[in-house]
C-alpha cells in the first residue's frame, strides 16, 4: 500500500534538487474518444490522435531531456515517436495504465450498471488494481525521475499520470481523481525551494513554452 500524504518519496532536497519532469498523456484513441476504460488493451492512435501528437513536437523541441520514459503500450510509444523523442525513449513497465481488470473496455455508465456507486479512485477494479497498487508504481517512477541527469519527459496514460501527479506532491494515489487530464495534454512537475510542486497541469494549448 502506498503511503498517505507526506510520506511519498521526496523528489528533491535543498542541496541537490532533481530535474523537472514533463508529463505527456498519449493522444486520442478510439476508446479514449468513446470513454471506454483502456488499461492493457493495446490499441493505436486515431488519425486525429496522430495529428494531435505531431502538434506537440515543437513544444518539446527546445528542451534537452536527460531522460525519456515511455509506457510499453502502443498509444504511448506512438505519441512519443511523433513528438520526436522515440529514439531516446526507455520503456518503463511502471508507466502502464491502470489495470482495469473486469472493467476493461467498459464505459463508466456500463460499470455502474454492474456496480452502482463505484468510484475508481476509491474502489479500484475487480481483477485489476487498487489505487494503492498504482500509487506504488508511481512512487517507483518518481524514484527514477529523482536520479535523472536532466529534465525528464514521461509518456503515459490518463489515470496513471494523474496518480503520478498526486504522488509527486505527497498526496494519496486516490487524490489523482481531482486532477483532470485530457489526451495530448502536457503537465510539468517541478520544485519550489526544493518542495515538489505541480507547475503546470492539463495544458492543451498551442504555445511553444519550455519546461
Amino acid at each position: 500500500m502506498s503511503p498517505a500524504r507526506g510520506d511519498a518519496p521526496r523528489a528533491g532536497s535543498p542541496d541537490a534538487p532533481p530535474p523537472a519532469a514533463l508529463l505527456v498523456r498519449h493522444a486520442e484513441t478510439e476508446w479514449s474518444l468513446a470513454g471506454r476504460h483502456t488499461g492493457r488493451t493495446d490499441i493505436p492512435l486515431t488519425d486525429a490522435g496522430r495529428e494531435e501528437a505531431r502538434r506537440l513536437a515543437p513544444r518539446l523541441a527546445h528542451t534537452g531531456f536527460g531522460l525519456v520514459l515511455v509506457s510499453p503500450s502502443r498509444r504511448a510509444r506512438e505519441t512519443c515517436e511523433l513528438c520526436g523523442l522515440g529514439a531516446d525513449a526507455r520503456i518503463d513497465e511502471d508507466l502502464l495504465e491502470w489495470d482495469y481488470g473486469d472493467y476493461e473496455g467498459l464505459t463508466r455508465p456500463e460499470i455502474h450498471e454492474r456496480s452502482p456507486g463505484w468510484v475508481l479512485w476509491r474502489d479500484g477494479c475487480p481483477g485489476g488494481e487498487l489505487p494503492e497498487q498504482v500509487g506504488a508504481r508511481a512512487d517507483r517512477v518518481i524514484a527514477t525521475l529523482t536520479g535523472a541527469p536532466g529534465p525528464a519527459a514521461v509518456f503515459s496514460h490518463g489515470h496513471m499520470l494523474r496518480v503520478l501527479g498526486a504522488r509527486w506532491i505527497s498526496l494519496a494515489a486516490g487524490e489523482g481523481g481531482r486532477l483532470a487530464l485530457s489526451t495530448g495534454a502536457l503537465c510539468t512537475l517541478g520544485h519550489e525551494h526544493a518542495t515538489p510542486v505541480i507547475s503546470r497541469w492539463n495544458d492543451t494549448g498551442s504555445d511553444h513554452g519550455r519546461l
